[in-house]
């Protein structure tokens, strides 16, 4: 089936996210499914672009965000890109659709204050999978890493005598982020305690593991992230990429220079971290409010 080996070809070729490729893949399938409830026995029929526009209707019908209609779009599209230039198809019937517009969304993220209270005053446990839960929190919150990068350490990412830790991008980019003498030696605390749990561990093995010494896994990550941002937040959106958010929204309001949070997040262009600069200046306007006396 063509919609396998595209698959394939983003994961060896193009080096896409565990995390794109089942997007991909599923939105694909979505369509699969309507063209044959349409009745039509092609598996692509590139002659008609009424067909893609009308599933563009169903999707914003049944709900779905501009946002989200964009992103399985732009998988159809890359999939038609990939028949047109193996000669499969003759014809690219999306430039005929209109993609519709998607607003920007502003990060949300966790006021700092909350955050002080989940690491100042609860109680994580100290058995290994208290320190380690507590750790993930932290990592993700000191560093602004991805999920999928915070699974991928290994042993030897974690320098904890330069004080560095390298992460393993999108795009298999590398980059390296310095960390305080202090979160140091924690890191060093939970690689102490994961050997006296485990016994002597090896420079390739996982950072963090489960409570068998395998690697963690998405859901695990998820899990744990929100049950206890769930004790500081009654909010929807409590998984692990708001502590990204809250990472670079509070380095920004704390001074620091957008193009070093640029680099500590990963972020290919400056354009992608400027959204936090909208946060930014909606608290500069209430400090302003609060302060100026003809405000």
């Amino acid at each position: 089936m063509q919609i396998d080996s595209f698959i394939s070809y983003l994961k060896t070729e193009r080096r896409y996210s565990f995390y794109t490729l089942k997007a991909y893949e599923k939105d694909l399938q979505q369509f699969m499914i309507f063209v044959k409830d349409e009745g039509f026995d092609n598996d692509y029929p590139q002659e008609d672009h009424k067909l893609i526009r009308q599933w563009v209707v169903n999707l914003i019908e049944e709900g779905l965000s501009p946002r989200s209609v964009r992103r399985k779009i732009s998988a159809l599209s890359s999939w038609y890109r990939y028949l047109l230039r193996r000669g499969i198809i003759k014809s690219n019937p999306l430039l005929k659709v209109t993609i519709p517009k998607s607003g920007k969304r502003l990060p949300k993220f966790i006021p700092e204050d909350k955050l002080n209270n989940l690491l100042d005053q609860v109680d994580f446990g100290d058995d290994f999978t208290g320190v380690r839960n507590r750790l993930i929190i932290e990592l993700l919150y000191f560093t602004g890493m991805r999920r999928s990068e915070l699974i991928r350490l290994c042993n030897s990412d974690v320098n904890h005598y330069e004080m560095v830790i390298k992460v393993h991008g999108k795009g298999e980019k590398e980059r390296h982020i310095p960390v305080g003498q202090v979160f140091s030696q924690t890191l060093m605390e939970y690689t102490q305690k994961k050997i006296s749990s485990f016994g002597a561990v090896s420079p390739s093995d996982p950072f963090f593991v489960t409570g068998n010494n395998k690697r963690v896994y998405p859901e695990l990550v998820y899990r744990v992230v929100r049950k206890y941002l769930g004790l500081i937040s009654s909010g929807g959106k409590r998984g692990p990429h708001i502590l990204r958010h809250s990472f670079a929204t509070h380095m920004l309001n704390h001074g620091a220079d957008l193009n070093a949070i640029k680099d500590l997040l990963g972020h290919s262009s400056l354009s992608a971290t400027q959204v936090y600069t909208h946060n930014s200046f909606e608290k500069l306007k209430k400090i302003y409010k609060q302060a100026h006396p003809r405000a």
